[in-house]
């Protein structure tokens, strides 16, 4: 894992046991990762917490969060349930994310956690920032994950500032594909009405 490398492609089951890989779930738009020791850490918990006051925010921003944890699939949906919030957990008890990207955390031989981490990644699973929160002081604020999804969006969406040279005159001649939700960079091609 580092700025720059592309993320694996995990795919893990949910709550429910649907599949999912995480480049179906990143829907081709700035994403926060967070490899979870579980719902019994109270740090993780509290850090949860505060993505949930931020998820409203996330969510209009054309923006996605994905938790994964070693929990298995009712811890996982108790802890969801919790916390009351929407974006999709992901259950990995088989250890697989752990394993890959060797980030077991040896000091908890009870529960076996992978050592946390948020991730915040540009579109196809390109690593942004790593943020490694062993301890508590170690996991991203939310503001540092604000300014995190400001600095990928300017990268990743064409038409972040609408005044840039030669937008106005593609919006014009109804070429769309440096626009969202239209163009290339949604991750989708949207018909317009």
């Amino acid at each position: 894992m580092a700025p720059g490398a592309k993320f694996p492609d995990f795919q893990l089951p949910d709550h429910m046991g649907k599949m999912y890989r995480l480049s179906e779930l990143q829907h081709g738009n700035p994403m926060c990762l967070v490899l979870a020791r579980g719902g019994y850490c109270p740090k993780a918990h509290q850090q949860h917490v505060q993505l949930a006051k931020m998820e409203p925010e996330i969510r209009i921003s054309y923006s996605e969060i994905v938790t994964i944890s070693t929990d298995n699939r009712l811890a996982t949906l108790e802890w969801k349930g919790r916390l009351g919030v929407s974006w999709t957990f992901l259950s990995d008890t088989e250890r697989t994310v752990q394993r890959d990207l060797d980030i077991e955390e040896y000091t908890d031989s009870f529960h076996k956690p992978m050592i946390p981490h948020t991730i915040m990644l540009e579109p196809d699973l390109i690593v942004h920032s790593i943020y490694m929160g062993y301890w508590y002081w170690g996991r991203p604020t939310t503001e540092e994950i604000r300014q995190d999804f400001r600095a990928i969006t300017r990268k990743c969406r064409s038409d972040w500032d609408l005044n840039a040279p030669g937008l106005r005159e593609k919006w014009t001649a109804g070429d769309r594909t440096a626009f969202w939700p239209y163009g290339q960079n949604a991750g989708y091609v949207m018909e317009e009405e």
